[in-house]
């Protein structure tokens, strides 16, 4: 944006310069102006420079085949799309957010991004010290205390959580399954309190207990320990596991791949990983969401101070994959669209944390 004014201020110069040159030294003789001026000052009108975004990844890098991978093709779509420039810098530690956020303020960047809560206070922090700077995050929202230059992009994360646990209590064998998260917190619960509710839903509809392993990884980059995990919850009986940890998950996958069992993706449609061993996956769109606060500040209506929140209703934000259809049998998927259709009219709350997880079960 300080690039805009100084573009201005040059036009406006230049201008002036041009109205200057063109007055004639006889006053009472004034010339015509012809089209020859006018051509020369429009070719030397500077074109609007493109906008400049960018983003900084958690620990997990750009290529997680998970949330800040979906976050960069969000902003792809965006430089295809839009015409817009876009950058990115990866964060190896928490101890790097706050030097890549600068990083990215001296590049001179319209918009920064931050993907993932775990930059929270980073962008908090780099927003209040560079108020004339914008700054976006993904799955945080400041609340009453969002600053004017910031924009918070949520999902209701428990909703396709539901679905793909609905999917597993109806496709287990064994009667157990499992759910391997990344670092606790509210937005990870969202997933695992989702899923078990799905679960729980389609064991009650067939008379029957389903148990559901349960494991976090403290991690969304220690793609070992998300193998590990996986392979101890398949070895205890679990023949489907769901993950939410980032490329945490890629572990859980190749567990599911040398066990021969199924996993469930997550933020993105992770069948390709493993076509015949994903079963589907809980989808959050974290590239809807920036693209379309991409789209909303070029159109000039960046929803600054807010915090933005895409659920089912919103128009395929969240879903199941696309590629579902490949192992869940239709009339499970035709179940599925009816549960979608209940959640969406709020006939089913799906909890995502232990408190309202406890409330939904009393009530199941």
């Amino acid at each position: 944006m300080k690039r805009r004014l100084l573009a201005l201020m040059l036009i406006g110069i230049l201008v002036f310069a041009v109205v200057g040159c063109s007055q004639s030294e006889t006053p009472d003789e004034p010339e015509e102006p012809t089209e020859v001026d006018e051509s020369e000052g429009a070719d030397e009108t500077p074109e609007e420079e493109p906008l400049k975004i960018a983003m900084v990844t958690d620990e997990g890098g750009v290529h997680d085949q998970s949330f800040n991978q979906s976050a960069w093709e969000g902003l792809e779509k965006a430089e295809k799309d839009l015409g817009v420039k876009v950058d990115y810098v990866e964060s190896q530690q928490d101890a790097d957010f706050a030097p890549n956020f600068e990083t990215l303020l001296d590049a001179d960047n319209d918009l920064i991004w931050g993907i993932g809560f775990k930059l929270s206070d980073a962008v908090m922090d780099a927003a209040v010290a560079n108020p004339d700077q914008l700054y976006a995050i993904v799955d945080h929202s400041y609340g009453d205390d969002t600053p004017d230059n910031v924009v918070g992009v949520m999902f209701k994360a428990e909703q396709p959580s539901f679905l793909v646990g609905y999917i597993a209590g109806k496709m287990t064998e064994t009667n157990k399954v499992g759910f391997v998260g990344g670092i606790a917190g509210d937005i990870i619960w969202g997933f695992d309190y989702g899923f078990q509710a799905g679960v729980q839903y389609a064991a009650k509809e067939l008379g029957k207990e389903i148990e559901v392993l349960n494991q976090y990884a403290e991690s969304f980059s220690d793609v070992a320990k998300g193998k590990a995990i996986a392979t101890q919850m398949y070895q205890q009986g679990a023949d489907i596991v769901f993950h939410a940890a980032g490329d945490v998950g890629g572990g859980v996958i190749e567990a599911a791949k040398e066990q021969d069992k199924w996993a469930i993706g997550v933020d993105r449609d992770q069948n390709y990983l493993a076509p015949d061993h994903v079963l589907t996956s809980a989808m959050k769109r974290v590239d809807v969401g920036v693209y379309n606060v991409v789209k909303a500040l070029q159109e000039g209506n960046f929803p600054a101070g807010e915090t933005i929140t895409y659920g089912l209703a919103d128009g395929g934000a969240v879903d199941i994959a696309p590629t579902s259809d490949m192992h869940v049998p239709e009339d499970i998927l035709n179940e599925v669209e009816e549960l979608k259709q209940l959640i969406i009219d709020e006939e089913i709350d799906v909890p995502f944390n232990e408190e309202t997880y406890e409330e939904y079960m009393d009530n199941l």
